[in-house]
């Protein structure tokens, strides 16, 4: 009987583990793995049809055998030079600054804000200082900030716990205008993670996982967020903003649109937000030929070939109806934008050159 038990036992793991076809009676959402069955097209992308620059990621070598392997890889991918937000300043920001600059001209390390001591008087003079001492030491623009309703909370050592149109960032972000350091900034979350947890919300697979509790107190809504990012811009235009992930603003990307349109010195990369709106190729495609000139390309989830080439298959093709459950979330499946060459061309490099080297 125990041997009919273990049996057992490791039958359900494999299915588990597997993506094998399971009881629809038993089946639980975070286990819904669909196939499609469709006969159409299948189009692989191993490489980029054009250089790129990659203007969101994140050090996830941690070795250098590691960071070795992701120039191999990036190479064998076509990505031309890749950003990396360290979010740090400090001996953090010097440790991740050193360790990449042994491929200085295929990576470009960006600091956080010091928000240490923030409360107490003379932090804004100490936290310029150390923005002007991290541009010394190679940084070129600042990011990843991140406010999901309760204020800047990426920045190491010490998170700020301030919205970036709080006029005590003034002297920063002024200062990042004075040397031409890019803003890349997080605001929000997409829509679906402020939508009620239930049946009615289509993207709940992966809503559940990011939602937001808003019960916390003096937290601001989704479109506050995006009220405080459009503050800053407004008041700061020397300064150039890079709003992340579409500004989170995928549900109803004439948000993002009505600020391009006020605001000249706002981009947006469309870093990690890939399987948000694959599911709406025609509008994207539309959208990207509109504002070709605003938006870049970034990635924002690891480091690995597969990753890139699933980001090339959307730009790039007008493939239908398939899935990536490794790097999305969401159950729905994806297709291709079939985006024209001088869109491509302006996304995957010509814009971030713009902004890199103004």
């Amino acid at each position: 009987m125990f041997k009919n038990l273990l049996l057992l036992f490791v039958f359900q793991v494999l299915v588990v583990s597997t993506g094998a076809a399971q009881d629809v009676e038993k089946l639980l959402l975070k286990d819904y793995r669909p196939q499609s069955i469709y006969k159409i097209p299948v189009t692989k992308v191993e490489k980029a049809k054009y250089p790129i620059i990659d203007l969101h990621s994140h050090p996830y070598a941690q070795t250098e055998a590691e960071l070795d392997q992701w120039v191999k890889t990036m190479d064998q991918v076509g990505i031309e030079k890749t950003v990396i937000m360290s979010y740090a300043t400090g001996a953090k920001f010097d440790s991740i600054q050193k360790q990449y600059s042994k491929y200085k001209n295929r990576f470009e390390v960006w600091c956080g804000f010091d928000f240490t001591g923030k409360d107490k008087p003379g932090w804004i003079k100490k936290a310029v200082k150390e923005l002007e001492r991290c541009y010394k030491a190679g940084a070129r623009g600042v990011g990843e900030l991140g406010d999901k309703g309760l204020g800047e909370f990426y920045s190491l050592p010490t998170s700020g716990y301030m919205h970036i149109d709080d006029a005590r960032m003034k002297p920063l972000l002024q200062k990042c205008a004075e040397l031409k350091m890019p803003i890349s900034i997080h605001v929000a979350e997409p829509y679906w993670m402020y939508e009620p947890m239930d049946s009615t919300n289509d993207g709940l697979m992966n809503a559940y996982k990011w939602k937001i509790d808003k019960t916390q107190p003096g937290l601001l809504g989704h479109a506050e967020l995006i009220k405080t990012l459009e503050n800053a811009v407004r008041d700061n235009p020397k300064t150039t903003f890079i709003a992340c992930h579409f500004a989170n603003a995928e549900y109803d990307l004439s948000i993002l649109g009505n600020l391009y349109d006020k605001y000249p010195n706002l981009y947006a990369d469309i870093a990690a937000r890939f399987g948000e709106v694959a599911p709406i190729p025609r509008y994207m495609n539309a959208f990207f030929k509109k504002y070709q000139d605003r938006l870049v390309y970034g990635t924002d989830m690891g480091n690995s070939a597969r990753m890139y080439q699933i980001t090339f298959r959307i730009l790039e093709t007008l493939d239908e109806h398939f899935y990536e459950f490794e790097h999305f979330g969401y159950h729905w499946p994806c297709n291709g934008f079939g985006l024209d060459d001088e869109t491509l061309r302006k996304v995957y490099r010509d814009n971030a050159l713009k902004i890199l080297m103004k």
